[in-house]
């Protein structure tokens, strides 16, 4: 009703909009309407993106689904030859979001300026009252085995990857990658931390302090409810979205009532950029979803009351049942990087930082930290502060620890089985691979004898026809693309 109004008297063709206080009415309606309606989850919405002045295609897709979370990959196409080449050979990421009550999309920032450098997948959380009783609990220990899983998909894909946590992950991800180096296992070339309480003892904050001053039960009895029967996941134990929402909200009540009130002048004004931009940022703001119960149960007790990590007390039970203590000391091979906010509210200075005391086998050499003077918790990933300050800081130490790829050229010779080097027609051959991958003296993809046994006067006789070939237009040309590249 309040949005049918809002639009009635700020219609200037209307009888009701031809009233003198119409515009301050109308903005009155539409305030109140975004106060009270549902938000629900946005999109990413990440069509293209800009790759060194050539506008690269994107395509989101899922890559593993589980029942409380989707691997979800943007995949990049481009018919520049010279883009396909250089995406190729970026470096993979793993961004883990944060299941606090905010969707994965709140990241949208953080993915898209990875992506022109970068190939990016992201975990995107379910909201737990829609997932059925059916698909069981969600604890803790689960959201640590997805990530060891979501870690050794892109391993299995790219021989390795890189990770990068955004607060609450900070925790699950180190477990993951600490229980991992434990049994041996090839760990990430880096992890990035960013805003998170690895050590939640250090300068708390608000949140640190409303987790740590009540008792567990406390939580237990007055914040988990039961999922209404007009969700698919009726009945599950869960933490509401909406508690959650009004926790962000009663840290900065007075913040957020002059942010409304600028939108109810703005509409009044008529200036509608700056009411565009108002509607974006609350859309995604107030989207929560919901959380399992256990979950957050667990994170509570184990992160903000117990202090499990950094005392070297935490045991995570794994897919196999298997109980296994984390131990961070355990890993060597990957290089660490922390980030965190001057004025961070939510982790408090120092809380990231000290991954590092207790990440004792990584070579100081290999460890790095960043404050970011003026960047509150959010903008150490969304905004100015983020692309301009952080951003660079975490491509620059991704890139050093990414190993160098292998020349072109290389990888024909060694690999002719590769898709790249796939039979095809000899004029096509010519008409689309580049000059340094038949400049080579190596066998022709056509032949079906090994390239050692062929004289050095048949690879001549061999390549006279292409030669010739080369001179007349081909009525179709095959390009052989290499994994990740389109054909055409």
């Amino acid at each position: 009703m309040a949005q049918s109004a809002a639009k009635v008297y700020g219609n200037p063709l209307s009888m009701l909009g031809q009233n003198p206080f119409s515009q301050r009415i109308s903005a009155s309606y539409d305030l109140m309407h975004r106060l009270g309606k549902d938000y629900v989850k946005p999109e990413f919405g990440l069509r293209t993106v800009n790759v060194d002045g050539v506008e690269v295609a994107i395509h989101e897709r899922i890559e593993v689904n589980k029942p409380f979370c989707e691997l979800r990959r943007f995949k990049r196409f481009s018919d520049d030859t010279a883009t396909l080449a250089k995406l190729k050979g970026q470096p993979a990421v793993l961004i883990v979001a944060p299941l606090s009550g905010h969707y994965a999309t709140l990241l949208r920032d953080t993915v898209k300026t990875m992506l022109k450098d970068h190939k990016v997948y992201i975990t995107d959380w379910k909201n737990a009252r829609l997932v059925p009783l059916s698909e069981g609990e969600f604890h803790l220990d689960d959201y640590v085995n997805y990530v060891q899983e979501f870690i050794r998909h892109l391993q299995g894909i790219y021989g390795n990857c890189h990770v990068v946590s955004v607060c609450q992950p900070t925790v699950p991800v180190l477990a993951a990658v600490s229980l991992m180096a434990s049994r041996g296992e090839t760990t990430p070339l880096s992890m990035t931390m960013m805003g998170g309480p690895i050590d939640a003892r250090k300068s708390p904050t608000a949140v640190n302090n409303l987790a740590m001053n009540k008792p567990f039960e406390w939580f237990e009895n007055n914040v988990i409810y039961r999922v209404p029967n007009n969700f698919p996941g009726a009945g599950r134990r869960v933490y509401p979205g909406f508690l959650q929402h009004t926790g962000f909200v009663a840290m900065n009540p007075s913040n957020h009532a002059k942010s409304h009130f600028d939108y109810f002048k703005d509409l009044i004004k008529g200036d509608d950029a700056s009411t565009e931009a108002h509607r974006k940022f609350y859309d995604e703001y107030n989207a929560v979803l919901d959380m399992d119960a256990d979950y957050y149960l667990e994170t509570i007790k184990v992160v903000f009351q117990q202090f499990s990590l950094v005392n070297g007390t935490w045991d995570v039970k794994g897919v196999d049942g298997k109980i296994e203590r984390v131990r961070p000391e355990d890993i060597k091979t990957t290089a660490l990087f922390s980030v965190e906010g001057e004025l961070d509210d939510i982790s408090g200075s120092g809380q990231t930082e000290a991954v590092h005391s207790i990440c004792r086998g990584v070579v100081a050499s290999e460890q790095k930290h960043l404050e970011v003077p003026g960047a509150g918790h959010y903008g150490i990933f969304a905004g100015r502060r983020w692309r301009d300050v952080v951003y660079p800081e975490v491509k620059s130490f991704i890139l050093k620890h990414q190993p160098k790829a292998k020349p072109v050229a290389a990888v024909v010779a060694s690999a002719p089985t590769a898709p790249e080097a796939r039979p095809v027609a000899p004029a096509a051959v010519v008409a689309s691979a580049p000059a340094a991958v038949v400049a080579p003296k190596v066998a022709s993809p056509v032949q079906t004898v090994e390239p050692k046994k062929v004289p050095a006067v048949e690879i001549k006789t061999t390549m006279a026809p292409i030669a010739k070939a080369q001179a007349t237009p081909a009525p179709a040309v095959v390009v052989a693309a290499g994994k990740g590249q389109r054909k055409k």
